[in-house]
């Protein structure tokens, strides 16, 4: 879901409270200044639920003052989700050379290294990024940071504000 709402404080606890109000599961969140001169921000939040209960969230966040539109891209088309993940591997040997061959074949690119980890940096839809994650579970995988899903939609259309 995608959501164009006024830059103000207490925007996002509001949107948070219809969800958590409601018992509704946030799995990803990013919120960020996408206009400022007119300092309207976009949110876009990942949620799981049935197209009736998607339909009564959108719904709810309609009604919502400071918020512009809300859009479900799930179903308003063709849509791009991307996220960044930072990915801290420790290994030697022929695992760490695992690693890397696998980050190439990912397009992942290492942001540090010492003698005995990386970190990778990857950019992608969240499913590439969860398919290297699990790969490098067993290459000595250590520690995992994800922004959270980034989404807009294809065509020449944007959200109205």
């Amino acid at each position: 879901m995608s959501i164009l709402v006024d830059n103000e404080a207490g925007v996002l606890a509001r949107v948070i409270g219809l969800f958590s109000g409601r018992g509704y599961n946030i799995d990803s969140l990013t919120v960020t200044e996408v206009d400022i001169e007119d300092h309207v921000s976009r949110i876009t939040i990942v949620t799981t639920g049935t197209p009736m209960v998607i339909e009564q969230i959108k719904a709810q966040l309609e009604r919502l003052v400071p918020i512009h539109s809300v859009v479900d891209l799930t179903v308003a088309g063709r849509s791009l989700e991307r996220e960044l993940a930072l990915v801290k591997v420790s290994g030697t040997g022929e695992k760490r050379v695992e690693a890397l061959r696998l980050s190439d074949a990912f397009r992942a690119r290492v942001v540090d290294a010492t003698n005995d980890s990386f970190v990778f940096e990857l950019t992608g839809a969240p499913d590439k990024i969860n398919a290297f994650v699990r790969l490098m579970e067993g290459l000595g995988l250590v520690e995992v940071s994800r922004t959270g899903v980034a989404a807009i939609s294809r065509g020449a259309e944007g959200m109205a504000h």
